[in-house]
This record gives structure tokens, C-alpha cells and sequence, in this order.
């Protein structure tokens, strides 16, 4: 896989993120293939990247209820 350059993205918070800073991430959706998911309390640390699809689909399984402690 090549490097995907993540410095000049635009980076939106979970809106299932609170508001105290706590257990919250950050992605971005500037690439049709990929979504690049953050640390917000790390924004210079590492991204990883998941599949559209597969993010996709854990989107819809949180949104749903169907993941334990979601």
C-alpha cells in the first residue's frame, strides 16, 4: 500500500464523542477508498486506516446498537 499523505486533510470529530474530551476520535473523508480515524488527544500521532466498507459497516453496527457497550 503507498503512504497516504494525512497533513493536509480536514479532520471532523465522532458525534458520539463527549464534550469533556474523553474517548473521542477524529476522521476524515477526503479519500473514496479509505477512512483515515485519529486520536483526537493525539492529532500528531498515528491515523489508522480502515476500508470504506468495512468502516461503513461499523458505522451502521454503532448506529444500530448492535455492538456491546456502543
Amino acid at each position: 500500500m503507498r503512504a497516504i499523505d494525512l497533513s493536509t486533510v480536514t479532520w471532523r470529530k465522532s458525534s458520539y464523542s463527549n464534550q469533556d474530551g474523553g474517548q473521542c476520535i477524529e476522521v476524515t473523508d477526503d479519500f473514496p477508498a479509505v477512512v483515515p480515524v485519529r486520536d483526537s488527544k493525539a492529532p500528531h500521532g498515528p491515523a489508522l486506516l480502515f476500508g470504506a466498507s468495512a468502516w461503513a459497516s461499523f458505522v451502521t453496527a454503532v448506529k444500530s446498537g448492535e455492538l456491546p457497550g456502543a
